[in-house]
């Protein structure tokens, strides 16, 4: 076994590369943003992360200080606790040249950090790692950080992602509840896969330290307070909150609770894995006349209430690649035929609920010999659309409050909105 690494690797909290050190030539930045990916999958399901992760043939060694991730990658069967022990070490090394590791102190001492890799890692083995010693033979002046000393948090009810004294002339909170549908339609019309992905988008216009507290249509916390839940109740899963939520009043009593950061963040995230109705359905049918000749009739029916409209509806409808001489027509909205994509593209700018609207096209097709002749791609008909004021969920905000010492009144803007994400009917 060795304690070679194969690259060194500085991130920042985002998963960006500030500094990378390759020894062997055989990792590239790729493997680092695999790693970043696997770390926060990881992380979304296991409260507790190990300082290794293994993935794909490369061993990932990292440690977290405040704003950074040093990371050890290696194909080899390495010395996990070696390599460890070295970056424990590179970080009191980089304290004790810039006083304080931070990103800022990084991008100060780029120089000074190269020189230190050098000395410290030779082909990816840990050589001097004693900052006494190393400081004799590399003299280059740091820039170090001025540590600035802060009363205990207790003390101050201070957070770490909202600063001080804001201060605005109009206090408003925006919400919008955006959810995006994903559903997979075989060419049988079954159903195959459909979730939805939801999320709370927030933007705080907030003078001062606001407390806010959220409720939603949770049906937990409609039968805790004895209300009926018939018909306006949902069961929220798979939910992840920002930092800012105080978990433990959620848990004990679906209370959302926090004192939000400045400007837009995502309050919250979830996920429902339910049968989901195609809010807009397609259903094709393709005739072939003789050898040269082919015509597409779609058929495209909204499936939502009357009173809801489906906003700048895209339909893409793959056609095979050697048609040509397009006739289209349709009954509602505007189409394009695109040749370097192979595709009909339709679009509808207002589509409104329990609608059916038709399109028609005819290509000849010099290149085909028989009539039974069967497209080789399989390409779905893809659609995009946005439906405001409506979530397939049904989920609701029930009341948004901000209360500050203050005492001033905070106006709340909530909006909603249903999108189509991966929305891919088969026709073949």
């Amino acid at each position: 076994m060795s304690g070679a690494a194969s690259a060194l690797y500085l991130l920042d909290v985002k998963g960006r590369i500030l500094i990378c050190r390759d020894f062997r030539g055989d990792i590239s930045s790729l493997e680092a943003e695999r790693f970043f990916t696997n770390l926060i999958r990881k992380q979304e399901y296991s409260m507790s992360q190990g300082p290794v992760i293994h993935e794909k043939g490369v061993t990932y060694m990292f440690v977290q200080h405040n704003n950074l991730y040093l990371m050890a990658a290696s194909r080899q069967n390495c010395n996990a606790a070696s390599l460890l022990l070295f970056l424990h070490r590179l970080v009191q090394v980089f304290k004790y040249y810039f006083e304080e590791l931070q990103e800022e102190s990084l991008r100060d001492n780029f120089v000074v950090v190269y020189e230190l890799l050098d000395e410290m890692m030779d082909f990816g083995y840990p050589q001097y790692t004693e900052a006494v010693i190393l400081s004799e033979f590399i003299k280059t002046n740091a820039y170090k950080m001025e540590v600035v000393q802060r009363p205990p948090m207790a003390v101050t009810n201070a957070v770490s992602w909202r600063s001080e004294g804001i201060k605005y002339n109009r206090n408003e909170v925006f919400l919008d509840v955006i959810e995006s549908v994903n559903i997979l339609v075989n060419s049988n019309g079954q159903l195959i896969r459909s979730d939805v992905i939801g999320a709370l988008k927030m933007r705080a216009c907030l003078s001062g330290m606001p407390e806010c507290k959220l409720g939603l249509n949770d049906r937990l916390v409609l039968e805790a307070q004895g209300e009926t839940t018939r018909g306006k109740a949902i069961d929220i899963e798979d939910i992840k909150f920002h930092q800012c939520v105080r978990l433990a009043r959620f848990e004990n009593d679906r209370t959302i609770s926090f004192i939000p950061p400045d400007g837009p963040f995502d309050l919250m995230t979830y996920r429902l894995s339910t049968q989901v109705k195609p809010l807009i359905w397609i259903e094709a049918q393709v005739e072939r006349y003789s050898s040269s000749r082919v015509e597409i009739m779609i058929k495209a029916r909204s499936q939502f209430k009357d009173r809801s409209y489906a906003n700048n509806v895209e339909i893409n409808v793959p056609v095979t690649p050697d048609a040509t001489n397009p006739k289209i027509r349709t009954s509602m909205g505007s189409a394009t035929y695109r040749p370097e994509n192979d595709s009909i593209v339709w679009k509808i700018r207002s589509f409104p609920g329990n609608k059916e609207y038709l399109l028609r096209a005819e290509f000849t097709l010099p290149s085909v010999s028989s009539e039974d002749t069967v497209p080789e791609r399989k390409v779905p008909v893809r659609v995009k659309f946005e439906i405001p004021y409506f979530t397939i969920s049904g989920i609701q905000v029930r009341y948004l409050k901000v209360i500050e010492k203050s005492g001033y009144q905070a106006m709340p803007w909530v909006r909603y909105i249903t999108a189509a994400g991966e929305y891919d009917i088969r026709l073949f």
